[in-house]
């Protein structure tokens, strides 16, 4: 796709190449009709004669499916159980899109080009009666030239007549009775398509198996030689004060004659340190119908060696800092065409000298990987880059620094571009599931001309870490060989691996479900891809997932968003919780203990990482981080983008500095994840009985702790203790006073019985909050402080509208589900965008495990949240008193 030249070119050069240059355009107006419901001929309906009557208005881009729920022949399909009442038949047939465009006059005496950024699953292309071409393969870019169909300043018709999948399989439900049922199935034969679409035990099938143009159409223009797959890499000096650069790029000439003529290159630095752009020329030939390849380096061009560069670094190492290469390919006094492309200056290692395991550095400096899976980022595809762009913004806030793209199922521009701002590795993976979930692809063709174009489009983004070709298997070996020689050409400098689950110390096979904190500290895998636990949304959420009537009963609405039997154990996990917890009232007692639940999971799931950092563990990769349906389970937000407790959990686990309470064998432990030595820290460990008095507190110096390491300060001392339930406070502090990091915990000699929690007294907190604009949000300064005498466990806050009272989504807060103790104050910020406000009051609503607070009104008004209390709502038999279930393994 084409963009326009930034400033700095069009200074440089002359307005006739300027004014020469022509920016895509994006094709709307489109129509959608069942195959089998249009009589006439492709090459008709590709005309202007026809008339396309009763076909539905389209979602472009977006799926066959979402087209329907859009023109209201289906409802919401992920609410509820509606999924179910939805044919099969959408995935059996094949639909025609169908659009009429204007070719800009500005096409004279240009190519016109049709570009298809995605399609699922193969598509024939017709403009103006003509078949321009075919495509095959999701995760393939299509690029036509139309010129002989149509001609600039009239208008043209486009027809694409979309087929699913040839092997869209038995679908599988999730139920009560049946659990979730088993993963995958013949959908993978097809190889490079969201085969996740027939049903896996986080996604109960689509109907239409995301069959559709789910990337935008665009039309532009060219002269006869066009620009493909710029490729731009980067050799660090040890010492960071140097890179050379090496970039390639193929030139086409699609006419019957040679060409001569220049490619002009420009680099410019990222935004906050602009400079003079980099500027180089080459000289050359193109014979006809041909392509040739040109590469550039530093000695044959010199201006590609850069001193003191801006390095991209992961999420918490550093800055983001982004170039930016454009290329154009100059005949005579025109531009033929231009390419830009973003690409980041860093090195990327995968072994260090003392193992053999997989371990990541950037710039020199070993990063503990601390990641989620993405098993599809939207189960319809539903994607739109503000909502993708808060999903990353959360991983960050996570204090995450990779997303592991499962089986390419969330390909898509976008996607590598948030990764880049964001600071986010990717472990990107190909087509292909466990080989338990679905038979080998078969039509390797159009499965390596996916891979490959995947490859040469993001490549460039720095981003990305590793390749993969298989999830929890290899691939078949010759393909596997295949792929092998293929990424040694595509992109040498990044590590191929064949397995999800095994070399280099990989691992992957869960468990998937809830355990204790102490059984995330026993570790047998070096970097594990995938382990998991249950993860209850907030009870708003839930309500706005499912009708009034399912609320409070585990019925098979609760199966179809995964608490069910699987890998889950989502019917094991009601009773363990009230087993660990104590009797469930309700649905919002429900919720308010499976925060505590999902605290304590996802904290130890990567403190227990921590306890090992560097020696026997390199990295830990949750399964899921992100939700493709409204569920129960696997993330740390819900669908709707609300965080749960999870979130802030590893927030919490994964700081840079960071002080924690080994909970398998009560270490006092300081993680130090900066690659710099740090001095002269204290840490202080507080001692609270049930009774939220202080019965202990002990401080211990920490005189220096090397950089990217984990050093034991200390062994908790109990022995004050005077109830079985107790509680542990953890402050870690600089040499100036400053607080580096403080970290809570609930403990009891019993190890799995916190039913006395219950005993807690209500904390009625004190709340004061400000509010200032920043651009396009609102930023608001809140204030807690606890004046009882009891702790507040696991403060909640939660932004609304006070005139509509609607949660306001997204939202960003810089901590929540927030422990305080007796006295204690913390202060914290939270973002939103003020258009979410939509012109109302911001209501912040907060509540807590025992936590009620002060109503306030005002600019901010503040209340506490009924709606999450167990109080307010009547006692249910939600979770039926059945016999405990054990929470070890």
């Amino acid at each position: 796709m084409l963009r326009p030249l930034t400033l700095a070119i069009s200074l440089l050069l002359p307005a006739s190449l300027v004014s020469a240059q022509q920016a895509s355009e994006t094709l709307t107006g489109w129509k959608l009709q069942d195959a089998t419901k249009v009589s006439a001929d492709p090459a008709t309906v590709a005309t202007a004669a026809f008339a396309p009557k009763g076909w539905y208005t389209a979602t472009i881009p977006g799926t066959v499916l979402t087209t329907l729920v859009n023109n209201k022949v289906y409802p919401e399909p992920l609410y509820g159980e509606n999924m179910r009442a939805i044919p099969e038949s959408l995935n059996k047939t094949s639909y025609w899109y169908r659009t009429t465009f204007t070719v800009p006059s500005a096409y004279k005496g240009r190519q016109t080009w049709l570009h298809f950024a995605g399609i699922n699953y193969s598509a024939d292309i017709w403009v103006n009666g003509h078949q321009a071409g075919t495509m095959r393969g999701a995760f393939l870019r299509g690029d036509f030239d139309i010129s002989a169909f149509v001609q600039p300043g009239r208008a043209a018709t486009l027809a694409v007549l979309v087929t699913p999948q040839p092997h869209p399989g038995v679908p599988h439900e999730h139920t009560v009775a049946l659990g979730v049922g088993k993963n995958g199935g013949e959908t993978a034969i097809d190889g490079p398509t969201f085969l996740s679409t027939i049903g896996w035990d986080w996604l109960a099938a689509v109907r239409d198996r995301d069959t559709g143009i789910w990337l935008p159409v665009t039309i532009y223009s060219t002269g006869p030689v066009v620009i493909k797959n710029p490729f731009v890499t980067s050799d660090l000096s040890p010492s960071h004060d140097s890179a050379d650069l090496t970039l390639s790029a193929t030139l086409e000439n699609t006419s019957a004659k040679p060409l001569t003529g220049t490619l002009i290159g420009t680099i410019s630095g990222p935004t906050a340190t602009q400079t003079k752009p980099i500027i180089f020329r080459k000289n050359t030939t193109i014979e006809p119908n041909t392509s040739t390849t040109i590469s550039l380096d530093s000695q044959s061009t010199p201006s590609l060696h850069l001193d003191h560069p801006k390095l991209w670094w992961p999420n918490g190492y550093g800055p983001q800092n982004l170039y930016k290469l454009t290329l154009q390919f100059q005949l005579g006094k025109q531009i033929s065409n231009t390419q830009a492309t973003n690409f980041g200056i860093r090195k990327i290692e995968y072994q260090v000298p003392d193992s053999e395991n997989l371990t990541i550095s950037v710039n020199g400096v070993r990063i503990m990987v601390r990641g989620g899976d993405w098993g599809l980022d939207e189960a319809m595809k539903r994607v739109p880059y503000e909502r993708l762009d808060a999903q990353f913004h959360m991983h960050a806030l996570a204090n995450m620094n990779l997303i592991r793209n499962w089986v390419g199922q969330s390909t898509s521009p976008d996607f590598y571009e948030l990764a880049d701002k964001y600071g986010i590795l990717l472990w990107d993976e190909f087509f292909q599931p466990n080989p338990s979930d679905g038979p080998n692809v078969t039509d390797i063709p159009t499965y390596l001309a996916n891979v490959t174009d995947k490859v040469q489009r993001y490549r460039n983004h720095p981003s990305i870490a590793v390749w993969c070709a298989r999830n929890e298997g290899y691939p078949p070996k010759s393909l596997d060989d295949s792929l092998k020689t293929l990424m040694a050409q595509l992109d040498p400098s990044r590590l191929y691996q064949s397995n999800s689950a095994d070399g280099r110390g990989v691992s992957s096979h869960g468990p998937y479900y809830w355990r204790a904190p102490r059984f995330f500290y026993n570790i047998t895998e070096s970097f594990k891809t995938e382990t998991g636990s249950v993860s209850i949304p907030t009870i708003e959420s839930i309500q706005g997932m499912m009708p009034k009537k399912d609320w409070e009963t585990i019925n098979d609405d609760w199966a179809q968003h995964d608490m069910a039997r699987g890998a889950q154990r989502g019917d094991e996990y009601p009773t363990t919780l009230a087993t660990r917890y104590g009797p469930i009232r309700n649905l919002a007692d429900f919720v308010r203990k499976g925060q505590l639940a999902n605290y304590e999971a996802f904290r130890a799931m990567y403190e227990g990482r921590n306890a090992q950092m560097f020696t026997a563990t390199t990295g830990v990769i949750t399964w899921m981080s992100n939700p493709a349906q409204p569920s129960f389970v696997w993330q740390l937000y819900h669908y709707d983008l609300e965080p749960n407790s999870a979130l802030y959990a590893v927030q919490k686990a994964a700081e840079t500095v960071h002080v924690q309470l080994n909970e398998a064998n009560g270490d006092l432990e300081v993680i130090n994840n900066k690659p710099e030595t740090l001095t002269s820290l204290t840490v202080r460990s507080t001692l609270y009985s049930s009774d939220s008095k202080v019965v202990a507190q002990q401080t211990y110096p920490v005189a220096s702790i090397p950089g990217s390491n984990t050093f034991k300060v200390a062994q908790l001392d109990t022995s004050s203790r005077t109830s079985p339930l107790y509680f542990v406070k953890l402050d870690l502090t600089a040499s100036d006073g400053k607080l580096l990091s403080t970290n809570f915990y609930w403990q009891n000699i019993a190890q799995d019985d916190f039913t006395a929690l219950a005993n807690l007294p209500t904390a009625l907190l004190e709340a004061h909050a400000t509010a200032h604009t920043e651009g396009s949000n609102t930023l608001l300064t809140v204030t807690l402080h606890n004046p009882t005498d009891t702790i507040a466990l696991m403060t909640h806050l939660q932004l609304h509208q006070e005139q509509s009272g609607e949660r306001v989504l997204p939202v960003f807060y810089s901590d929540n589900y927030i422990t305080l103790v007796p006295g204690e104050s913390r202060t914290f910020t939270i973002q939103a965008a003020t258009k979410d406000l939509a012109h109302n009051t911001p209501l912040l609503l907060i509540d807590g495990f025992n936590v009620d607070v002060k109503p306030t009104a005002g600019a901010i008004s503040i209340a506490p949240n009924l709606n999450a209390q167990p109080s307010h709502w009547p006692a249910t038999n939600i979770v039926p008193d059945n016999a405990p279930v054990k929470a070890s393994e």
